[in-house]
């Protein structure tokens, strides 16, 4: 442990496979991606996720299926019930280490702090992802705001960078449709089961995707009589 990384070709695929499954439920259920809570706007992308391994080629030789708050256990198993919002399993990986995806919404009253202190460090103390190098953060964005004005200086901040074990600064990807980003981070956690210095999990990749969930404008369009 951990397991070998994901080749970043196989990762970029992965996420824009789920940026073009939030554009798809964005277009059909539009009120409930703009207005409902965390786990029902998750509970449409986890499902339109798996009805693209029935429908895309590509996808189905990736990813074998996805799952919502799949039970899982901590680094050491001293916690058994942690449920991460999206455990994506790979179609050439072992089915006890899924690719792990947290969530969060983005709004007037929701940021960065909640996002990184009740979704970003379950990464790095070893409650989630702890048996792989690379996983998902997903940000459903309702008030117009990205990366780079919000999370880049946030993690930049010295004691933030700190708290999050910041190992180099935000670097952005290129995914259509979507404002994505990678930070790299160090690990607080050893593993159990092994002795130094083979316990030592290394740093693990976030992948940040902030997806656009604002409501759509409403444009009113008047007409003129002339007398």
């Amino acid at each position: 442990m951990p397991l070998p990384a994901i080749d970043g070709v196989y990762l970029q695929l992965i996420a824009e496979g789920i940026v073009q499954a939030f554009q798809d439920i964005g277009a059909s259920q539009t009120s409930t991606v703009a207005t409902g809570d965390e786990a029902e706007v998750t509970a449409l992308l986890v499902a339109r996720l798996n009805r693209m391994i029935e429908e895309d080629q590509i996808w189905r030789q990736l990813v074998s299926s996805v799952v919502r708050g799949a039970e899982s256990l901590n680094y050491n198993g001293a916690h058994l019930e942690k449920r991460p919002d999206m455990s994506i399993h790979l179609s050439a990986r072992a089915i006890r280490f899924p690719l792990i995806a947290e969530a969060k919404i983005i709004d007037a009253t929701r940021g960065e702090h909640l996002y990184c202190s009740q979704g970003l460090i379950r990464f790095l103390d070893g409650q989630y992802g702890w048996g792989s190098r690379e996983a998902f953060m997903i940000a459903y964005v309702r008030d117009g705001t990205n990366i780079s004005g919000r999370l880049k200086p946030y993690l930049a901040q010295a004691g933030h960078a700190a708290s999050y074990a910041l190992q180099s600064a935000l670097s952005n990807h290129p995914i259509d449709g979507c404002d994505a980003a990678q930070s790299d981070h160090g690990r607080s956690f050893t593993y159990t089961h092994t002795q130094p210095p083979a316990n030592n999990p290394g740093g693990i990749a976030i992948w940040h995707l902030w997806l656009n969930a604002s409501p759509p404008t409403m444009t009113v369009t008047t007409s003129a009589t002339i007398p």
